[in-house]
């Protein structure tokens, strides 16, 4: 088909405002340099892209320091680094939720295997919702770590983080939370909601490329955090250590600085949009979307369907229609871009009842997402259960 919609932003958004490409071919044509490798005035430009990206970024999510905002090469990379340097020792406990992501469930299986950990995962209800009751009930003296993430990328489910960040400051449990999903979409205040570590990608809801992504370590949290990888700075060259002054502590080698210049002017151009007006046009997909699949036989659509509860991440099954004949079928015939299978999250479609279906069929919604796309794709899943359409 020549028509293609995508529906597949909670894997990577698309498209970019053209900011973002403006700035990393601006960088790739005139700046070129790796910031703090050479005293001329384009490794100077570099460092100066890499500064004020980390303030953007902290303007956005109210960090009290610029230097509190850590440059990663994913969320995956930012939730390793944050994992492997709290929890250290064979006699911890760490509690997350069956609703996270192989980004925390894979490190912490690592940790099992290789230091003795145990880990307590949190049950969830069939829409994906965990109640932090049980993250209370599921703390020991043990319990070094609580890993919770905000948005499922399966269903949408968005866990009250706020009332989670508070359990886990009365127990004075450091709190990571994995943002994937609702960094971009919704408004977070790591300062509000009491969270020691945030991490997210820079090319989901940022809108910015591939190959970035951010750890927000909160001042003074780096003392219960070591560094798990080491290497050249540009900063304190002379010693044999690696420097141990934020965010430097957490950071070696080049950074992908091309990359930094294009999310730099993304979280601006989020920033000038303004998170009234994003959240807006989030609410008016998600209540179309769940409007325009009513009624429709064989259809489940997973997860809560108020939008306080809901980011747009969409899975669905329909009739006897395996997730991946669904999905080539809505390309196929439709060009509409969607994602089958289990989205790296195991224990999030048990929960949900999908995991013995093969998973679930995902639609996802982004910036430039209409309404008319909603329609689109919600025509053409009636379309297939009324028709028995086939690839």
């Amino acid at each position: 088909m020549s028509r293609r919609i995508y529906f597949d932003n909670a894997a990577t958004s698309f498209p970019k405002p053209d900011c973002v490409h403006d700035a990393m071919m601006a960088f790739g044509r005139s700046v070129g340099a790796s910031a703090g490798r050479g005293a001329y005035q384009e490794a100077i430009d570099a460092g100066e892209i890499i500064h004020n990206a980390r303030g953007c970024i902290a303007k956005l999510i109210n960090a009290k320091k610029r230097e509190s905002i850590v440059m990663t090469f994913n969320c995956t990379d930012g939730l390793s680094m944050a994992i492997n340097g709290i929890v250290t020792d064979g006699d911890m406990h760490v509690i997350t939720t069956c609703m996270d992501h192989n980004s925390v469930l894979r490190p912490l299986h690592a940790l099992t295997e290789k230091l003795g950990i145990t880990v307590t995962y949190v049950k969830a209800d069939a829409e994906g919702m965990v109640a932090p009751e049980e993250i209370a009930s599921a703390i020991t003296d043990k319990t070094k770590l609580i890993a919770v993430v905000h948005g499922s990328n399966v269903c949408g489910s968005i866990q009250d983080i706020a009332a989670i960040g508070k359990i886990a400051q009365a127990h004075q449990i450091p709190f990571l939370v994995d943002a994937a999903q609702t960094i971009g979409h919704r408004n977070i205040d790591v300062q509000a909601l009491g969270i020691d570590v945030l991490v997210f990608p820079g090319h989901k809801g940022l809108l910015g490329p591939l190959g970035t992504g951010i750890m927000y370590v909160r001042d003074g949290f780096e003392d219960n955090m070591a560094p798990t990888r080491v290497g050249g700075t540009g900063s304190k060259s002379e010693l044999p250590i690696h420097p141990d002054m934020m965010p430097d502590r957490y950071e070696a080698g080049s950074h992908n600085n091309i990359g930094i210049a294009g999310l730099s002017a993304a979280v601006e151009y989020l920033l000038d949009v303004g998170f009234e007006k994003i959240m807006a046009h989030d609410r008016l997909l998600i209540e179309a979307f769940y409007e325009e699949t009513k009624g429709i036989s064989g259809l489940t659509v997973y997860g809560p369907s108020a939008f306080d509860q809901q980011v747009g991440v969409f899975s669905v099954t329909l009739g006897d229609y395996e997730p991946a004949e669904l999905a080539a079928i809505l390309e196929e015939n439709f060009g509409l871009l969607t994602r089958p299978g289990i989205h790296c999250a195991p224990f999030a479609h048990q929960a949900i009842g999908s995991a013995a279906l093969g998973g679930t069929c995902r639609f996802s919604i982004g910036k430039y997402t209409t309404l008319d796309d909603i329609k689109i794709a919600t025509d053409a899943l009636r379309q297939i259960a009324t028709n028995c359409v086939s690839v």
